[in-house]
């Protein structure tokens, strides 16, 4: 399915790109500094006293948090088309748990449309096999049905995530697959680096950045994907678009219209909304009314407690996927 509507679609797209913000990204410039600043900023303040511990806090979760969706926007190309230079910009371990590089490749991965939601092929899937669950023991399933929940993916979402990585990194080591021991090497000699300066410059302990600032920017980065995707026959049917309101949008840097952001993974964060307007009909349309209205309000109501969605996938393990059928 083509990423453009129509010719004229198409056109608006391109003058966006060519407009002195597309061609200078000076909001994702402004964004950089604005997290660094914030990040040291804050920092800083605790260091003096002008700013109680509860309250710098706050401030680190959100901006550790805001600064994974930076690392977003890097790793798709922006502020520069350079992957060197926006790796430098996004290689800092802020959020301490996710190495750029590693996350990089995966997310790469996960816009292969056709793949999407395919548990064991899109490195971003929320689902499992049925095989895979019938193997499961029953306090493994109740994690897996807490994690499809608003309440239980801010709790269990992190430590299921992080566990998978780990994981899949044992994994490839015992398969004498080295690729990501360096990365792995230098994340960790600068996370430990970060800690230990954090804690002689400030008074805080790495268990407390760890625990109290990462781990919770971890949940708050986790709820824009509780129910990002779903299970659908169709490729585009499976995005959803999600109309949060304005402080959302910028903590996640409108990756909430996740479906223009998949059909136009190049445009800068700040033109989806105006993509998004001036097609909206038509996205819904191409989603199958896959859509939030009520944004991420909405979800905490609705699935605060009760899952999104099954576990399971409901097409994995066919013969051919339903798409390549219907064509």
């Amino acid at each position: 399915m083509s990423e453009y509507f129509d010719d004229a679609h198409r056109r608006a797209v391109e003058r966006l790109h060519a407009s002195l913000t597309g061609r200078s990204e000076w909001p994702t410039w402004l964004l950089l500094v604005t997290v660094y600043g914030g990040w040291f900023g804050t920092l800083a303040l605790l260091g003096t006293g002008a700013i109680r511990l509860p309250v710098a806090t706050l401030l680190l979760i959100v901006l550790c948090a805001w600064y994974m969706s930076v690392q977003h926007e890097l790793l798709h190309g922006h502020p520069t088309r350079s992957v060197s230079v926006n790796k430098l910009l996004g290689y800092a371990p802020l959020a301490v748990w996710y190495p750029y590089t590693l996350y990089r490749d995966s997310h790469l991965m996960h816009h292969r449309d056709e793949d999407l939601t395919m548990p064991g092929i899109d490195p971003e899937s929320n689902y499992v096999r049925a095989e895979r669950w019938a193997q499961m023991p029953s306090w493994h399933r109740l994690l897996w049905h807490a994690r499809k929940t608003m309440i239980g993916r801010l709790v269990v979402g992190p430590p299921m995530a992080v566990c998978a990585i780990f994981k899949e990194t044992m994994r490839q080591c015992r398969a004498r697959d080295y690729r990501y021991v360096p990365m792995w090497l230098a994340h960790g000699t600068l996370v430990g680096v970060m800690l230990v300066a954090i804690d002689r410059w400030v008074g805080m302990p790495a268990w407390y950045y760890l625990l109290v600032v990462s781990w919770p920017a971890q949940s708050l980065a986790m709820v824009r994907s509780l129910y990002e995707h779903r299970a659908a026959p169709t490729s585009k049917a499976r995005i959803v678009i999600n109309e949060a309101g304005p402080l959302m949008r910028l903590l996640y840097l409108n990756n909430n219209y996740h479906l223009v952001h998949h059909d136009l993974p190049r445009l800068s964060w700040y033109h989806l909304p105006a993509v998004y307007a001036m097609r909206r009909r038509e996205y819904i349309e191409k989603c199958g009314g896959f859509r939030v209205p009520g944004g991420y309000a909405e979800l905490l109501s609705r699935y605060a407690f009760r899952p999104t969605d099954a576990a399971v996938h409901p097409y994995a393990g066919e013969a051919s996927p339903p798409e390549a059928r219907q064509r």
